[in-house]
């Protein structure tokens, strides 16, 4: 299993200085998101993705594999308590007002 990360980059989240890389690329059965811009997540059956509100704000995620999405608190959309996508979906979340919501998706979510 591997992380593959791009070259590093500093971002502000939630007032906090946070080092990170603009994309991730993800081959673990279990990841936390840490302030990518995006994460690719491929070469594992599944993966359980958790979205750090404390270190991101805003992640648009690439499965090429079957990913599990939880939130680290409350609710997608004030709705669901986990979203799974299927290998070749595309997503982008947003954290605003203590919530996770879809900004885009291209439709492969199941929930």
């Amino acid at each position: 299993m591997a992380i593959v990360r791009s070259i590093p980059s500093t971002r502000i989240i939630n007032g906090f200085e946070i080092s990170t890389s603009e994309i991730a690329i993800i081959s673990e059965t279990a990841y936390s998101t840490r302030g990518e811009e995006a994460i690719i997540i491929k070469s594992v059956p599944n993966c359980k993705l958790k979205l750090d509100s404390t270190t991101t704000d805003h992640i648009k995620i690439k499965a090429l594999t079957n990913v599990l999405i939880l939130p680290d608190k409350n609710r997608i959309d004030e709705e669901w308590d986990e979203i799974s996508v299927e290998s070749g979906a595309c997503i982008e979340f947003r954290y605003a007002g203590n919530y996770w919501y879809i900004m885009s998706s291209d439709g492969l979510k199941l929930t």
